[in-house]
């Protein structure tokens, strides 16, 4: 890899993926000269000495977002201006699902333009679909496969419904992850909880590209993993705060943690 560049691009469990794969490249060669540059949307880690560079782009829904009339509007048919800080790395990995559900304050847009038409609302996994349809072409016209490997993680599982993996078994005595030590027990062929109904879009647009993308499908594994988030422990809360187990973050990982495995599974693929 020497010389050469990674790029993640999406939301916060991509994010999640980049800080963990830093830190265990950093594990094994604690004497690099290294370089961190933050952006808001960009942010940069380099090895030195060995010219790698890791990169982080924020783009949750991987098509553009953008502020008319101080409205955000989520534009499906548009990636181009996001398109053109991923064109020249070597290895991509993309990943979008979580925004794409979100309601209420979480909500990341106030409009969805779709065929030159404004829509306050929209069927989310519709929306999805048309978004990473956007993204699959963009993908076939500007990336070239002779030079660059693309990925694309599955949807990370949260873990905030304990009726999910208590299966009756024990008495509910928590709202969401708060308190877990141990994965989900079983080894069973069936998936643990509510399969996210993200995966079933994100397959079949891969699926349907001619363009040789990687899923790094992830969410089984994960999903047992209900002990491996911040919970009260993310961000910087009061201590009243961190006995309250609402204020719990079920969706992100621990660090080190369950990432380390997901890039274990992204460095095999790559090469080997």
């Amino acid at each position: 890899m020497r010389g050469k560049s990674i790029m993640f691009v999406g939301d916060s469990l991509g994010r999640n993926q980049w800080e963990s794969l830093i830190c265990m490249i950093y594990a094994d060669v604690p004497q690099s000269q290294t370089q961190l540059v933050r952006g808001e949307q960009l942010s940069t880690f380099r090895f030195l000495d060995y010219g790698v560079t890791i990169s982080f782009y924020k783009a949750p829904f991987l098509v553009e977002v953008d502020v008319v009339q101080g409205k955000r509007v989520l534009k499906l048919e548009e990636i181009d201006g996001n398109g053109d800080v991923w064109r020249n790395a070597d290895i991509l990995s993309f990943n979008s699902g979580h925004w794409w559900t979100h309601q209420g304050s979480l909500q990341g847009w106030d409009y969805i333009e779709l065929g030159g038409k404004y829509y306050q609302e929209m069927d989310r996994l519709a929306a999805m679909e048309r978004g990473l349809k956007t993204w699959a072409n963009w993908v076939e016209k500007n990336i070239d496969k002779s030079k660059t490997k693309v990925f694309f993680l599955g949807i990370s599982p949260s873990h905030t419904n304990p009726n999910e993996w208590s299966s009756g078994v024990t008495t509910i005595t928590s709202k969401n992850c708060y308190g877990e030590t141990a994965p989900i027990s079983g080894t069973g062929t069936s998936y643990p909880g509510v399969y996210p109904e993200q995966m079933k879009v994100i397959d079949m647009v891969i699926r349907e590209m001619n363009y040789p993308v990687y899923l790094l499908d992830i969410t089984m594994l994960s999903a047992y993993r209900k002990d491996g988030h911040p919970s009260v422990y993310s961000g910087d809360l009061s201590p009243q705060q961190r006995a309250n187990p609402s204020y719990s973050d079920c969706s992100h990982w621990c660090l080190p943690g369950l990432p380390d495995t997901w890039n274990e599974l992204f460095y095999t693929t790559l090469f080997y």
